[in-house]
């Protein structure tokens, strides 16, 4: 008997603030100043925004934070024009701690989470075959060294250790025949991995305290997932044909490259600008494996495209303790419209930034705001046609100690 599941689902990349499944907002201070860092972090966040940067903490640097991502997403199909929303919510914290050994050297660990996403369409979403829930994060362990060869070019080089899990349920409709019309359950899908990859980034002073130029890049992290699927909801005649059984998982978390410049125009300001290339054609495909029925396995075809996204930033310091920011940020979606579908939904997103920073002692506090506008997208998929859009809300929130 041949039986057929479509199993189109990895992860929504709904509740990700950034274009495709990337978290961009990595501090309280960067998230304020239009997620920018490439040139102008100096501090222990750099080991995500710039290793190099590292070299620019005075001693020891302690940062705890987290970015609340509040996602108001909508999705209007051509056939029925009733548009449908979903409103996930997503805590991705962030923790980094670095030591500075001398004037030229400098070492740190940061932890956080670099792609992720969570999703939940209603109980009677119109697509409900192709998506209902699902949650997805990888968790960066980034230990960082950064060196300075002379007092003007700084150096650093960062190796990645990445966990990464993945959640998804969705409907499942048994085929007819030789099921009876009508015949559904749900399946839930589950699987983790380790991968493993670098990072290394320059920082130089072209013109000391008025002119910094920055450079950074990662690499890409494999990832093979293995876990379990979960079969419920079938009636007793169709319950032996979806038996629960082991699935794999494969897929490469794309590479990226990051420009920046750093300007101080005068004492108290500094203005920041980045452009981020990220290799998103490496994701071509997403396809469970399932290990005892290959016939369920179909995989989603999404030929994303390499993109490039753009930020500035800046910062005015109204006193020695209090700092403002504002920023912008263009990301555009590597998705194309016919491949787009409500398993990984996506948008060109603009993102109004503004924050501010508050030090008080050793300690201090940044917190950071983005309104998220997610402009209309068309979407071409053949199976469901429509147009998504929506705003999302992100606030980041930074604790630092540096004594």
């Amino acid at each position: 008997m041949k039986k057929t599941l479509t199993v189109m689902t990895l992860l929504a990349a709904s509740a990700s603030q950034a274009a495709g499944l990337a978290i961009d907002t990595q501090s309280g201070r960067a998230t304020g100043m239009g997620s920018t860092g490439v040139a102008s972090m100096k501090d222990a966040s750099s080991i995500y925004y710039n290793a190099a940067g590292i070299l620019g903490v005075n001693k020891l640097d302690v940062q705890l934070g987290a970015s609340l991502i509040l996602v108001d997403l909508g999705f209007t199909p051509d056939a029925t024009g009733v548009k449908q929303t979903q409103n996930p919510f997503s805590p991705p914290p962030n923790a980094y701690f670095v030591y500075k050994i001398n004037e030229q050297l400098a070492a740190g660990v940061g932890v956080f989470t670099p792609f992720g996403a969570n999703s939940k369409w209603p109980g009677d979403f119109v697509g409900r075959q192709i998506a209902r829930e699902s949650r997805v994060a990888t968790y960066d362990i980034n230990p960082t060294l950064a060196y300075a060869p002379l007092k003007w070019l700084r150096l650093g080089v960062g190796f990645q250790a990445v966990y990464g899990t993945v959640d998804v349920r969705r409907q499942v409709v048994a085929p007819s025949p030789p099921f009876p019309a009508g015949i559904s359950g749900e399946v839930a899908l589950s699987g983790n991995t380790w991968g493993l990859g670098y990072n290394a980034g320059v920082q130089a002073d072209v013109v000391p305290g008025q002119l910094t130029l920055g450079v950074h890049y990662r690499s890409r992290v494999l990832m093979f997932l293995e876990g379990d699927s979960d079969f419920s909801g079938f009636p007793d005649a169709a319950a032996a044909s979806f038996q629960d059984q082991p699935i794999r998982l494969d897929v490469e978390l794309p590479a990226s490259l990051g420009l920046g410049v750093s300007v101080t125009p005068m004492e108290k300001l500094t203005l920041a600008a980045d452009a981020n290339w990220v290799r998103w054609s490496s994701i071509q495909q997403l396809l469970f494996e399932f290990q005892t029925t290959p016939t369920f396995n179909q995989p989603s075809i999404k030929q994303w495209e390499d993109r490039w996204n753009f930020r500035v930033g800046g910062e005015y310091k109204v006193t020695d303790a209090l700092a403002v920011r504002a920023g912008f940020v263009y990301d555009p979606t590597p998705s194309p419209e016919e491949t787009l579908a409500p398993d990984l939904p996506d948008a060109d997103r603009l993102k109004i930034s503004v924050g501010a920073g508050y030090a008080f002692s050793a300690f201090r506090v940044d917190a950071g705001y983005q309104l998220v506008l997610l402009q209309e997208k068309r979407s071409a998929f053949t199976p469901l046609p429509g147009t998504y859009g929506g705003t999302a809300h992100v606030i980041g929130l930074t604790l630092g100690y540096s004594p």
